[in-house]
C-alpha cells in the first residue's frame, strides 16, 4: 500500500495528465521501478517525503516526530484540513459478529486509535476536517456506550481529551453530514444524516459510509451537500469495456484448452438434473458451454486495448495508457468454476443472484457452515453475482479472499473480478497502478473511499 501511495505521489508531481513516457512504460512492465524512480531523483524525493510509512502513536513514531512532520507539510498556511480515519475493523457488524465471546474486543486498539486523529485536531488546529468510517460505527459500543457518540463529543470539543494541548486558547468543531442539512429538535444532525451512500453520487458500486465534515466554529460559512445523480451507474458501465478473460484452473494444469475442457464437464454433472434448477436455466446454460471457446486468456499486469468506459470518462480515461493495469484473473477450483457459470446464468435469467437454497444439491460447497446458511442462520449468498443493470454491492477487503461475493456477471468468463475491475467500481483513474501481489491490491482497493466521491467532497471542502 505504500509503495502504490508513493507511485502516485510520484504520479502528482507532474503537471495534469503530463506524466512523463517513462511512467507508461513502467504500467506496461517496460521499465523498472527502480528506474523510473532513478530518472526523476527530485520528484521521487518530494513523493517519499509525501507518502510516509509509519504507525501513529507507537514508539517507533512518537507524537514529537509526527507533529514535525505535520509542522513541515503544512508551511505557513493558516487554512487548512485533515483527512483520514481510524482503522474500521472493530467498528463494522462482521468484525463485531466475529469477536462477540472475545474478551478482548473491548480493549481492542483499534477502537481507541481515533485519538491519535483527535490529537492532530487538538495540537494544530486544522480549518476543517474530514473522516471516514464504516457504517457499523453507528452502532458500534464499548461497556455498553455508544462509540460513535463518544467520538461525535470528542471531535466537536478535541481540547476536553488531549491533555497536553494548549487550552488558552478555545477550540471547537461542528459536524456537518454531506447529504443532508437537516437537524432533530435539539439541533443535532441525526447519526443517520452521516451515513454517505456512494451509488446516490455516480459510482457504481452500493457503498454505505459514515463521512463526518467538521468545521471550526470560528469559520463563518456553512457548507453545502453533495448532489445527487440523475440515475444510478450499473456495473456495465463501468467494467463492460475491459477485455474479457477467462479464471485460471487451480489444483490441476492450467492453459485454455483444459479449462474449457473442466468448465465443459459441468454439461455432464447431475447437477444440472435435480429438481432445483428450472428448464429454462438448464438449455441456457448448455447453451453456453455449447459457445464457449479455449482461446480467451487470463489478463496480466498490463494488456493492450482501448479504454472506453460508459461514465465519467474524463475521470476514469488517460490517453496515454493504451491498455489495462492490474487486470489477471486468479485461479479457482473446477467445482467453483461450475458454481460461478451456474451463479452467473441464474442471475441473468431471473435478475437477481441465487441464495444458496437454490443451489442444486450436488453443487453446494462441502463447509460445515453451509447447512447453517440453509437454515438462515449464516449468509445464505455466499456466491454473489454482480448483476447487470444496477451497481455492484460494496467491494471490501474480502475480495481478497476468495472471490464468491464478486463473481463475474458473463458466466462464459467463469470468474470472479479482477483488480481493474474492483478498482473501476471503486472509480479509480486507469492510470492509478497498484503495487504489489495480488491479494495486496485488491486489500487497496477494497479499503479505499471511491476518488470519485473524494473529488466531490473535496469541492464541497
Amino acid at each position: 500500500a505504500h509503495k502504490t501511495l508513493e507511485l502516485r505521489a510520484f504520479f502528482r508531481q507532474f503537471p495534469y495528465r503530463q506524466a512523463p513516457p517513462e511512467y507508461y512504460d513502467y504500467l506496461e512492465g517496460k521499465m523498472s521501478h527502480d528506474d523510473l524512480f532513478w530518472a526523476f531523483p527530485a520528484k521521487v524525493k518530494n513523493a517519499r517525503r509525501e507518502a510516509w510509512h509509519a504507525e501513529l502513536g507507537s514508539k517507533e513514531f512518537p507524537a514529537e516526530i509526527v507533529d514535525e512532520r505535520i509542522h513541515a507539510a503544512i508551511g505557513d498556511a493558516e487554512d487548512w484540513v485533515l483527512i483520514g480515519g481510524p482503522p474500521c475493523q472493530a467498528y463494522s457488524l462482521v468484525g463485531r459478529s466475529r469477536r462477540k465471546n472475545d474478551p478482548t474486543f473491548a480493549s481492542d486498539e483499534k477502537h481507541l486509535l481515533y485519538r491519535q486523529y483527535l490529537r492532530i485536531l487538538a495540537m494544530h488546529r486544522p480549518t476543517a476536517f474530514v473522516m471516514e468510517n464504516v457504517k457499523g460505527m453507528l452502532s458500534a459500543t464499548v461497556n455498553d456506550a455508544s462509540i460513535f457518540q463518544k467520538i461525535r463529543n470528542d471531535l466537536s470539543e478535541p481540547l476536553n481529551v488531549v491533555s497536553e494541548a494548549d487550552k488558552t486558547q478555545p477550540l471547537g468543531y461542528k459536524l456537518f453530514s454531506l447529504v443532508s442539512p437537516r437537524a432533530d429538535q435539539l439541533g443535532e444532525i441525526p447519526p443517520e444524516d452521516f451515513i454517505v451512500r456512494a451509488e446516490d453520487y455516480g459510482v457504481p458500486q452500493a457503498r454505505h459510509r459514515v463521512i463526518l465534515l467538521g468545521v471550526r466554529t470560528d469559520w463563518p460559512n456553512t457548507p453545502s451537500i453533495l448532489h445527487r445523480a440523475r440515475k444510478p451507474v450499473p456495473i456495465e458501465k463501468a467494467i463492460g469495456d475491459l477485455p474479457r478473460v477467462r479464471s485460471g484452473l487451480s489444483k490441476e494444469e492450467d492453459d485454455g484448452d483444459n479449462w474449457l475442457a473442466a468448465v465443459q464437464a459441468f454439461g455432464n454433472s447431475s447437477a444440472l438434473f435435480e429438481d432445483a434448477v428450472s428448464l429454462e436455466l438448464r438449455k441456457a446454460i448448455a447453451s453456453i458451454l455449447k459457445k464457449l471457446k479455449s482461446n480467451l486468456n487470463r489478463g496480466g499486469e498490463f494488456v493492450s486495448g482501448k479504454p472506453a468506459p460508459q461514465f465519467a470518462q474524463n475521470w476514469l480515461r488517460d490517453r496515454s495508457l493504451l491498455g489495462f493495469c492490474n487486470h489477471a484473473t486468479r485461479g479457482h477450483i473446477r467445482a467453483d468454476l461450475h458454481r460461478y457459470l451456474f451463479a452467473a446464468q441464474f442471475a441473468h435469467t431471473n435478475q437477481r443472484t441465487p441464495g444458496l437454497e437454490e443451489f442444486p444439491t450436488s453443487l453446494l460447497p462441502k463447509h460445515g457452515n453451509v447447512a447453517e446458511a440453509l437454515a438462515g442462520t449464516m449468509f445464505s449468498d455466499r456466491f454473489r453475482v454482480q448483476s447487470r443493470g444496477r451497481p455492484s454491492t460494496t467491494v471490501t477487503s474480502h475480495i481478497s479472499k476468495d472471490g464468491h461475493y464478486f463473481i463475474h456477471y458473463d458466466p462464459t468468463q467463469c470468474r470472479s473480478l479482477t483488480v481493474r475491475e474492483a478498482a473501476r467500481l471503486q472509480t479509480f483513474p486507469d492510470n492509478y497502478f497498484f503495487e504489489g501481489p495480488r491479494t495486496a491490491q485488491y486489500h487497496q482497493v477494497g479499503n479505499a473511499v471511491p476518488p470519485l466521491l473524494a473529488h466531490q467532497i473535496a469541492k464541497i471542502v
